[in-house]
């Protein structure tokens, strides 16, 4: 397609595809459909399933909710739901069916309801206590139980509080220690906030689909600058669980290889309410009926890059094991086409018979974690768990020659919007070309944000995820006086 195709085929409508579709795109699954976006306690962000880089016969799987987090956002701040069951569901059978399922439910507790306050009138203080409440005092305070296939590992379990500030959360590294619980044989959980680890350039990608290192060569050019991180100094809640490999092999038993019979297991996650919900005269709601899944994640970015804005929360509502119906937007990517058009100057990706993306996404990449093939496709997360945590890890992954990053499972470093714009813009680079026989347009393989890492470093153990902002001082939104801006400054 030519230059003056592709001007003539943006328009007015295909300025609003790229808004629309671009933009909300790559925000991961942060408010990615309509109705979630309704329910922020409900709206997973994202999902990680890597084995443990520090105790390698584990997998640890992360599951992060309620995006958008002001960590100032008092004086209620950002509880788990009561009323949603939180869960992680692990198909290792290869049928796109959840062989084992791992259920969060959570408690609130109010010590004074005729305060107003948080933390009470004091310091929110570490007792050290792994065998009582490990945080005094509270007044409003969340307690979780977790349940795998059916069977209680703990309950009464304690969420530590959010970080509120240096009066209210004086020591707040400790708090953490104290919210990792031992559950089961081997297993430790941990349910609380912390910083969102998903890092992109949103201001640009929602400006009619921008990449700011790639500004001169969109349609609209702008001088060439770096990425910033939109999600910078933004919260989530998160739920964890290690536990050993054999907890999730089909067999039971440890894996001997990567190319194991039990090596390979697919994960999504997501959150379920009750179907039926009354606003009673009081103001509270009444839940009752059956659990009704309400939002889910396996690969990131699929509802968001690959799902159109009619089916989104159809998709939500689903499970893997009916994600054949989604099947055509796969093989024809409307980003495929939204970036060819953007950006004139790059080679034109296929935007037809993508069977790659029903592979990589659906099936899983034979020879490293494939479950399936044929017309099956299942939104799943793949992990090959056989393949041990790389001494030389790489953010882009696969792309990059790292197996055990993204699509093999997803690490919290992992560059998922780099990688996966690449592969929409068939730029998948010389490793995945060579070994993969998959294309690799050129300079397609360099698109990228400009992102490409977190604001805050994680931690080098569970749960890995780094320590949530304080509302005192988030370290961005809090860098400029409370006094009127210069009017000259405005661009208004």
């Amino acid at each position: 397609m030519n230059r003056t195709r592709k001007i003539t085929t943006l328009g007015a409508v295909g300025l609003l595809a790229v808004t629309s579709v671009a933009g909300a795109a790559l925000a991961s699954s942060h408010r990615e459909a309509p109705l979630i976006a309704k329910d922020p306690t409900a709206d997973i962000t994202d999902l990680y399933a890597f084995v443990s880089p520090d105790k390698p016969d584990t997998v640890t799987l992360i599951a992060n909710y309620l995006p958008f987090q002001e960590p100032a956002g008092g004086p209620n701040f950002y509880p788990f739901d009561e009323t949603v069951h939180y869960f992680i569901r692990v198909d290792n059978t290869g049928d796109g069916v959840e062989d084992v399922e791992i259920v969060f439910d959570f408690e609130t507790q109010v010590a004074n309801p005729d305060s107003f306050l948080f933390s009470g009138y004091g310091p929110i203080e570490d007792r050290s206590d792994p065998q009582g409440a490990p945080f005094a005092p509270s007044n409003i305070s969340q307690t979780f139980s977790v349940t795998m296939n059916g069977t209680e590992l703990g309950s009464g379990l304690a969420v530590p509080p959010p970080n509120i500030g240096p009066r209210t959360t004086p020591a707040y590294g400790t708090y953490v220690a104290d919210g990792i619980h031992k559950v089961g044989e081997g297993m430790k959980v941990f349910a609380g906030q912390r910083d969102d680890p998903f890092f992109v350039d949103l201001g640009a990608i929602f400006d009619l689909g921008g990449l700011r290192p790639f500004n001169e060569a969109h349609l609209i050019p702008l001088p060439t600058e770096g990425g910033e991180d939109a999600l910078s100094s933004f919260n989530v809640n998160s739920i964890a669980i290690q536990l050993p490999i054999t907890d999730l092999t089909n067999d039971g038993q440890p894996v001997s290889a990567p190319d194991a019979d039990n090596a390979v297991i697919g994960i999504y996650a997501g959150a379920a309410r009750q179907s039926t919900k009354v606003l009673s005269e009081t103001g509270l709601h009444e839940v009752s009926g059956d659990y009704v899944q309400v939002s889910r994640l396996g690969n990131p970015l699929v509802n968001e890059v690959i799902i159109p804005l009619g089916q989104k929360d159809e998709w939500n509502a689903s499970d893997p094991a009916d994600d054949a119906q989604f099947k055509d937007r796969y093989l024809n990517p409307e980003l495929a086409a939204i970036i060819n058009t953007v950006y004139p100057s790059l080679p034109d990706a296929r935007t037809t018979d993508r069977s790659d993306l029903v592979l990589i996404l659906g099936q899983g990449v034979p020879g490293l974690n494939a479950t399936n093939s044929g017309d099956t496709l299942y939104d799943l997360l793949r992990l090959n768990m056989g393949i041990p945590p790389s001494k030389n890890p790489s953010r882009l992954g696969v792309l990059d020659g790292d197996l055990a990053g993204f699509p093999n499972g997803r690490r919290t470093w992992d560059d998922v919007v780099d990688i996966e714009l690449r592969a929409v813009a068939d730029g998948y680079g010389s490793f995945l070309k060579k070994g993969f026989g998959l294309p690799n347009l050129s300079p397609n393989n360099m698109v990228g944000d400009g992102c490409d890492a977190n604001d805050r470093a994680f931690r080098d153990e569970f749960p890995y995820v780094a320590q949530p902002w304080s509302g005192y001082d988030d370290g961005v939104h809090h860098l400029s006086p409370c006094e009127p801006l210069d009017e000259t400054s405005t661009s208004e």
